[in-house]
C-alpha cells in the first residue's frame, strides 16, 4: 500500500513538472478533434473544442503575461499572443487562433524545460545535503540527530557509504572521501587525522569522527549553492536590455496594429476582412518571443555548465565579461605555485655520508617551525629517514639555529652565517648557481666549514603551465605578480609561462598594478586565493578565486574554481565565448525571421497559419540553441 502511495505521489510530482507541455498536447488534441468535427459541418461542436484548447493550451501563458503585466506596469509578448488568438476567433480564424495558441504553449513548455534544466544543479546538491547525522556524546554513545540541532564542536561519526553532515576536520580515522560534488573530481581523496572534510561528499571506506567546524549556514556546500541560485537570478546586461525594449517593443507593434486596421482599407482598398485579418498576422509575427528568449535560457544553461564541471558563476554579467577578457593577473604564492617550499637539490661535502648529513640537518630543523625548516625534514622522510640526530638547539633571530648534535657543533642557516666566503666558494660555487635558479639555499656548517647546502624553492604547479598555454592560446595575455624579488620572480614566471611578471608586488600595491593593466587591456582578470589578494579581485573586471582560498576571496571574486584547477579558467573563457556566440545567434536569427515575416505579411505572401509557425518555430529553434550549452564543450 505505501509502495503505491509512493508510486502516485511520484507520478503527480512528474505531472506537476510537466503540466506545461502536458497542457499543450491535450490543447493540441482538441484542435484535432475541432478541426475534424468541422470538416463535417459540426459548427457549433466544433467551435466549443477549440474554446476548450484556447483555455487548456493558453490558460498558463496567459496568467503569466496577465501577472508581469500588472507587476510590471508593462506590455509584454504573452500580451500580443492573447490578444492575436482573440482576434483571430473574432473574425472567424479559429483553427489559425487555436494553432497559436498550442505553439505558443509548445514553445512555452521547451522554454521552462530549459529554465527546469538549468535548475537542475540546484536540486541535485540540495539532494545530496544529508538532514541527519550520527552525533558522538561526550560518554561515547552515538545518537541520531537532526543537523539543524548541531553545534560547533560536536564529534560526529561517518560510517562508510554515509554523506559528511558539515564542514569539519576529521579526529579519529582515516577514509577515502568522493568529493565530486564539490569539486567535480571523480577520483576519492585520501583523508587523514586532521585533514578537512566538507558537507555533502560521501565517506567510501573507513569510518571517521569529525569535529564541526562551521555552522551548517556558512558550509562551502552552502555556499556552492547560494552562489548557483545567486547567478541564476543575477541578469545579464544584455537580458536587462531586451527585457527594457521588450515593453517599448510590444507597444510599438500595438499602434502599427492600430494603424494596420483602418489605412490598408482606405489607401490600398482591402476590404475589411482582409485588412483585419493582415492587421492579425501582423500582431503574430512581429511578436518579439524569438528575441525575448534568445539571451536568459543560453545563460542559465552556461551556469548550469560551469556548476556541472566545477567552475562558479556569480550572474550572467561575469559570463559577458569572461568572454571579452585580454589579460589575466596572477597572484604566484598558492595559485600559480604550491604554496609550501619543496627541497630541490640536497649537496654534501666531499667525502661526507648524504644519508647522515641529512639525517643531522632535519633532526636540527625538526625543533622550527619555519617552511623551509618543514620542507627539510619532509624531503628526509621522502628520503627515507624515519628518524632523526636527536639535536640540541639555540635559535639565533634573524641568522638560523645553532645546534650540538652527538657533541659536535654545527650551524643551519644563510650565508652570512655560516661564512659568506666558504658559502660563495663551497661545491665549486654551487650556491650562487641555486640562487640564479630563483632557489633559495640553506647551508648546514662544522668546525671545519660548510658540510651540506639544501636548495628549496615554491614549485609551479604541473596544471599551472597547461592553464597558461591554454589561456595564451585564446589570445589572453598573463601577467604574474609577485613579492618575491626580481630573480626569484623571473625565474618562477619563466617556468609558469607567463608572458610578464611584476616583482617586489605588495599587498597593497596589487589593486594599481590591476587598474595599470586595465588601462592598457580595458577587460583584466584576477587569480586569487587569500585575504591580501580580495582588493585586487575586486578591482579586476572579472575577480576569480581558488575554491580551496579564504572566505574573502571566495565572497569578493565573480567566478570559483571549486577545484584548485586553473586550467578551468580556460574551460570557463571557451564556455563564456560560446555563450556570446549562441547569443549573436539568436539574436540575428530571431531579427531576420521577424523582418521577413512582417515584410511578407505587408506584400499578402504570407497567412496566419505559416505566420504562426515561422514566428513559434523560430522561437523554439532559439532555445533549441541556448540548449546546446549545456553540453561539456
Amino acid at each position: 500500500m505505501e509502495l503505491v502511495k509512493e508510486n502516485r505521489y511520484h507520478l503527480i510530482e512528474k505531472m506537476k513538472e510537466h503540466a506545461e507541455l502536458i497542457a499543450a498536447i491535450f490543447s493540441g488534441v482538441l484542435i484535432l478533434i475541432a478541426w475534424i468535427l468541422g470538416k463535417n459541418a459540426e459548427n457549433t461542436a466544433s467551435i466549443i473544442f477549440y474554446l476548450l484548447a484556447f483555455i487548456i493550451g493558453g490558460f498558463a501563458k496567459a496568467k503569466e503575461g496577465v501577472e508581469e503585466t500588472i507587476a510590471n506596469k508593462e506590455l509584454n509578448v504573452e500580451f500580443l499572443m492573447i490578444l492575436a488568438a482573440i482576434g483571430s476567433a473574432i473574425i472567424g480564424y479559429w483553427t489559425e487562433g487555436a494553432i497559436l495558441i498550442f505553439i505558443f504553449a509548445v514553445s512555452g513548455a521547451l522554454e521552462t524545460y530549459a529554465m527546469n534544466k538549468s535548475h537542475k544543479e540546484i536540486s541535485a546538491l540540495m539532494d545530496l545535503q544529508p538532514e541527519e547525522a550520527w552525533l558522538v556524546k561526550e560518554n561515547g554513545e552515538v545518537e541520531r540527530v537532526s543537523i539543524g540541532s548541531l553545534q560547533l564542536g560536536d564529534h560526529l561519526l561517518i560510517k562508510p557509504g554515509e554523506r559528511v553532515p558539515t564542514d569539519g576536520v576529521i579526529i579519529e580515522g582515516s577514509t577515502s572521501i568522493d568529493e565530486a560534488a564539490i569539486t567535480g573530481e571523480s577520483i576519492p581523496v585520501t583523508k587523514l587525522v586532521g585533514a578537512d572534510v566538507f558537507a555533502g561528499t560521501v565517506n567510501m571506506t573507513g569510518a571517521i569522527t569529525m569535529e564541526m567546524t562551521k555552522p551548517n549556514s556558512e558550509s562551502l556546500f552552502q555556499k556552492i549553492i547560494d552562489l548557483v541560485q545567486s547567478a541564476q537570478s543575477e541578469k545579464s546586461p544584455s537580458q536587462q536590455f531586451i527585457e527594457r525594449f521588450e515593453g517599448t517593443y510590444v507597444k510599438c507593434v500595438l499602434a502599427v496594429v492600430a494603424l494596420m486596421m483602418f489605412v490598408p482599407h482606405f489607401l490600398l482598398d482591402w476590404s475589411w476582412t482582409t485588412t483585419f485579418y493582415r492587421a492579425m498576422v501582423l500582431l503574430v509575427v512581429a511578436s518579439p518571443c524569438a528575441l525575448v528568449a534568445s539571451i536568459m535560457p543560453a545563460t542559465l544553461s552556461a551556469i548550469s555548465n560551469g556548476a556541472r564541471n566545477g567552475v562558479l558563476f556569480k550572474g550572467g554579467l561575469h559570463i559577458e565579461h569572461l568572454s571579452v577578457l585580454k589579460a589575466i593577473a596572477f597572484d604566484k604564492t598558492g595559485t600559480l605555485t604550491q604554496g609550501k617550499p619543496v627541497v630541490t637539490d640536497f649537496i654534501v661535502r666531499e667525502g661526507e655520508n648524504e644519508q647522515q648529513m641529512l639525517s643531522i640537518i632535519a633532526g636540527i630543523e625538526a625543533k622550527s617551525n619555519h617552511p623551509l625548516a618543514q620542507a627539510i625534514t619532509s624531503f628526509a622522510k621522502e628520503r627515507g629517514l624515519d628518524s632523526f640526530h636527536q639535536a640540541q638547539i639555540e635559535d639565533v633571530p634573524g641568522w638560523g639555529l645553532k645546534a650540538t648534535v652527538d657533541g659536535n657543533v654545527y650551524k643551519v642557516g644563510k650565508s652570512e652565517f655560516v661564512g659568506k666566503m666558504e658559502a660563495f666558494e663551497f661545491a665549486e660555487g654551487i650556491a650562487p648557481k641555486l640562487a640564479e635558479e630563483g632557489k633559495t639555499v640553506v647551508f648546514l656548517a662544522d668546525h671545519k666549514g660548510i658540510v651540506a647546502v639544501a636548495a628549496m624553492k615554491d614549485t609551479v604547479r604541473e596544471e599551472s603551465k597547461k592553464a597558461i598555454a591554454l589561456l595564451k592560446n585564446l589570445g589572453i595575455h598573463t601577467v604574474m605578480l609577485t613579492g618575491d624579488n626580481e630573480k626569484t620572480a623571473k625565474v618562477i614566471a619563466k617556468e609558469a609561462g607567463v608572458d610578464a611578471y611584476i616583482a617586489e608586488c605588495l599587498p597593497e600595491t596589487k589593486v594599481n598594478h590591476i587598474k595599470e593593466l586595465m588601462k592598457e587591456y580595458t577587460h583584466v582578470g584576477m587569480v586569487g586565493d587569500g585575504i591580501n589578494d580580495a582588493p585586487a579581485l575586486a578591482t579586476s573586471t572579472t575577480g576569480i578565486a581558488m575554491g580551496e582560498g579564504t572566505d574573502v576571496a571566495l565572497e569578493t571574486a565573480d567566478v570559483v574554481l571549486m577545484k584548485n584547477d586553473l586550467s578551468k579558467i580556460a574551460y570557463a573563457v571557451k564556455l563564456s565565448r560560446k555563450m556570446q556566440t549562441i547569443v549573436k545567434q539568436n539574436i540575428m536569427f530571431s531579427i531576420s525571421v521577424i523582418v521577413l515575416l512582417i515584410i511578407s505579411n505587408f506584400l499578402q505572401a504570407v497567412d496566419l497559419p505559416l505566420g504562426v509557425v515561422g514566428h513559434e518555430g523560430s522561437t523554439i529553434l532559439v532555445i533549441l540553441n541556448s540548449l546546446r550549452l549545456l553540453k561539456k564543450i
